[in-house]
């Protein structure tokens, strides 16, 4: 585990794990192969693989299930968009997938009334990617949309045995594992993280709310960098998230509502949650609340961004639970795992949690 636990160049990348150690070693991502991921779309009426049949009537969006290796989400979505002759965010996807691996997803393009063209347009992707099935659908599709998915990940030089391996699995098929957000997200050595410290909120409020337009429908400001700003604030949001968990981790509580949980009452269904820092701090109360800002306090550079935002805290679950949990020893040291994650889970983080993992290829798109 990192000793870094500061700000401005000095972070935690890496929090504790619910045993207080990993259990084995392993590689991931030897080949692109080794690493599937399946988008579970979850819209009723779409078509099964390999088909343009389903129950969707129609609509201005092409919807095709794209297969690709090597290919970030975004870069295909660019590339969809030239190939249509559309601008770049009418096409729309449901999130961002693995660049080194094997990946399925959906993606939506605006195409309307051009439905007598579809077939050979497919035929002009095909030519890119396989197209593994396709519809028409009355709206773009848009970040969490998906329902989750799928992912069949294999490890090569696994270490430890696998009675240890298998138990470590069992559980966490059970109680899940600590819902980090994963490194990727914080850049090189927290490089995003140093950059959100840079940002002076209060001009970002200023410009917005001027709302002045460039000619041709274009906001003033440089909109590369406010897309940039936005993923420093996200970068520091998570960050601080992770801080709190992995406080809760090293406590042992993790699993438990303190009080103060928001929404807990005789006639919810608790969720222990975490918080998603915003305007306002935290929406916990009591021991929860004094404990969240607390450890937020710690970071004041980073708390400061928040404070003139007007972004509304939200919150986060503690616990990934991975679904259908299954695994395979297809050898000594090599082992198939697959499973099932809601959005905004993170396969690596959770294998984490068992394995001290060695990635063959480094993938900031996840």
């Amino acid at each position: 585990m990192s000793d870094k636990t500061g700000e401005s160049g000095n972070w935690t990348l890496d929090w504790p794990t619910s045993r207080g150690h990993r259990v084995a070693r392993a590689e991931l991502k030897s080949t692109p192969e080794d690493f599937r991921v399946f988008e579970d779309l979850g819209v009723p009426g779409f078509p099964a693989e390999g088909s343009s049949e389903g129950d969707v009537t129609g609509g201005e969006h092409l919807c095709l299930l794209l297969e690709k290796t090597g290919d970030n989400t975004e870069y295909v979505a660019r590339q969809l968009a030239l190939l249509s002759g559309c601008r770049h965010f009418d096409v729309g996807f449901c999130g961002l997938k693995d660049r080194h691996a094997v990946t399925r997803q959906w993606y939506s393009i605006y195409r309307p009334g051009m439905e007598v063209d579809d077939e050979a347009f497919i035929a002009q992707v095909t030519g890119r990617w396989p197209v593994i099935a396709w519809t028409r659908y009355a709206r773009k599709l848009r970040r969490g949309d998906h329902r989750g998915n799928h992912f069949e990940i294999t490890l090569r030089g696994v270490t430890a045995t696998a009675g240890s391996i298998d138990e470590a699995l069992a559980e966490l098929s059970k109680v899940g594992a600590p819902n980090y957000f994963g490194p990727q997200r914080f850049g090189h050595g927290g490089t995003n993280l140093d950059r959100a410290l840079t940002i002076d909120p209060s001009k970002l409020n200023r410009r917005a709310r001027k709302g002045g337009k460039k000619r041709g429908g274009g906001r003033s400001g440089s909109g590369s960098q406010d897309s940039k700003n936005v993923l420093y604030f996200s970068a520091a949001r998570s960050w601080l998230f992770n801080e709190v968990l992995g406080r809760r981790v090293a406590a042992g509580n993790w699993r438990q509502a303190l009080e103060g949980e928001p929404g807990s009452g005789p006639d919810s269904e608790l969720v222990v949650t975490g918080p998603l820092w915003g305007d306002g701090g935290t929406e916990a109360v009591a021991e929860q609340g004094a404990f969240e800002r607390e450890v937020v306090a710690e970071n004041p550079g980073l708390e400061a961004l928040f404070s003139v935002t007007r972004m509304k805290p939200e919150r986060r679950p503690l616990i990934a639970r991975p679904g259908q949990l299954n695994w395979q020893w297809l050898a000594e040291d090599i082992l198939r795992i697959s499973f099932w994650l809601a959005p905004g889970q993170y396969a690596t983080t959770i294998l984490a949690d068992i394995f001290e993992l060695q990635e063959g290829a480094k993938d900031p798109d996840q």
